[in-house]
């Protein structure tokens, strides 16, 4: 399968902290208006002109989704936010996780880090493209990738997809989730379940945002007075910055996914704070500045 070149990973600081977007697969087409049922047509229409083509195809009317993980390289930790897809995991019926082979540990070492390096890994969520390489396959058994590694989580996340994978009238692709990317690190004893929000160290703190699931969280990063905000899936496409009363069909409680989307953009623009999402096309990130409607994007993220 293609992928993405690990030439085109950004590279950012904050402060003392430095981040890194690790990529994993090539970009996927999404049905626009099928992901987005509310999303009015004169929208994209009026917007097309800067979203084709890094986020937008125009002729198939699908967005573009990236998948990628954040590395942040604190003073005190090496932490890495989301886990894409993972390689061999059984997806029957989702494409865009099933059976991968993608470079993703390959790119991860280009950026200067082992898998035995990383000391936390944050889950935003435990959708499958969040989860995967949470675990790797090693002699018929799914082990965790990064050995060292304490994995925050939210409690009500992992108490959801356990009750999932006993669910027989959910997919078979949905029920794998726990299976193979959340049980074998729990079992490990390098689960954290977290409750409310939490502090990593003195630059890392993760924070709720249900909405999208009920125990979606965020991770804000602050250092010298520079920072950013590490958001998951509390947005799938920059158009959801200026109209960010539009939730995606995926999202479990579309009002509260409202609330959490204007709380962090809220707060991106308040303090000046680089929006970091999992699955926006280049640059793939953003600032973001108030404006008459409520929000709007600043690409300029030179420096």
């Amino acid at each position: 399968m293609g992928q993405e070149s690990i030439d085109t990973m950004d590279q950012h600081r904050f402060g003392e902290v430095s981040v890194a977007r690790i990529p994993e697969r090539e970009p996927m087409r999404e049905p626009m208006f099928k992901f987005f049922p509310e999303m009015p047509e004169e929208v994209v229409a009026a917007n097309e002109h800067w979203l084709a083509p890094l986020h937008y195809h125009p002729e198939s009317r699908s967005m573009l989704l990236h998948f990628h993980s954040w590395l942040v390289r604190t003073r005190h930790h090496t932490i890495l936010v989301d886990t894409c897809n993972g390689n061999h995991k059984p997806r029957p019926g989702l494409a865009m996780s099933d059976a991968l082979n993608s470079p993703f540990l390959e790119n991860l070492r280009h950026a200067g880090v082992a898998p035995e390096d990383i000391d936390f890994v944050m889950c935003t969520h435990l959708h499958p493209d969040h989860v995967g390489w949470n675990t790797r396959l090693h002699d018929g058994r799914w082990v965790p990738t990064f050995p060292n590694a304490k994995y925050l989580m939210s409690r009500i996340e992992h108490d959801a997809c356990a009750r999932l994978a006993e669910d027989g009238a959910k997919p078979q692709w949905a029920r794998n989730i726990y299976q193979d990317s959340v049980l074998p690190v729990v079992e490990a004893g390098l689960a954290r379940l977290l409750e409310g929000s939490h502090a990593v160290d003195d630059n890392f703190t993760i924070h709720p945002a249900p909405g999208h699931t009920m125990g979606t969280c965020r991770a804000d990063l602050e250092s010298n007075g520079d920072g950013a905000i590490f958001c998951g899936d509390i947005l799938h496409t920059p158009l959801q910055v200026e109209h960010w009363q539009i939730a995606s069909r995926t999202c479990e409680d579309k009002p509260l996914s409202v609330k959490s989307r204007h709380a962090l953009l809220a707060a991106c623009a308040e303090r000046q704070a680089l929006l970091l999402p999992m699955h926006f096309g280049p640059p793939y990130a953003s600032y973001v500045k108030s404006s008459s409607t409520g929000f709007a994007l600043d690409w300029n993220i030179a420096g």
